[in-house]
């Protein structure tokens, strides 16, 4: 189970490191004029998404829920791993919506200025926080 726990670790690293960059990347392709510029940021997004954040989320799921199915008879009645897995599956949800927002610039139809993306930005952020707390603290 360490095996797992460590890639556990590590692809929870790469996703979040991926969900705090594609949304910067969103704040500079919103305030990119040039067609060289806006074409860079349509390849740097694609790839970002498609070749690590949605891989990394992928093994995060998998990962977790081995460790889950594994363990549940000490989880089960853990409040903190309910709060957890609730901003996982928030998580899921957000990084479904900086996919969609990635298509959107693509095809040329963003609908947001770069001040939104600046904002967006900042929720893995306050989930990350919650989530280390939840699993060091364990509160409740």
């Amino acid at each position: 189970m360490l095996w797992i726990k460590a890639l556990h670790i590590i692809t929870v690293i790469t996703w979040f490191a991926a969900m705090f960059y594609l949304p910067r990347l969103f704040v500079y392709h919103a305030m990119a004029e040039d067609s060289i510029s806006l074409n860079r940021f349509i390849i740097m997004e694609r790839k970002l998404y498609r070749g690590i954040m949605t891989p990394s989320m992928v093994l995060v799921i998998l990962s977790g829920g081995i460790l889950l199915h594994h363990f549940w008879p000490v989880f089960k009645s853990s409040g903190w791993l309910h709060v957890k897995l609730l901003l996982v599956a928030t998580l899921v949800a957000y990084h479904f919506y900086c996919g969609k927002l990635r298509n959107d610039f693509a095809e040329g139809r963003n609908a947001h200025g770069h001040v939104f993306y600046r904002w967006l930005n900042e929720a893995p952020v306050i989930a990350l926080i919650i989530i280390v707390i939840m699993v060091v603290v364990k509160p409740f």
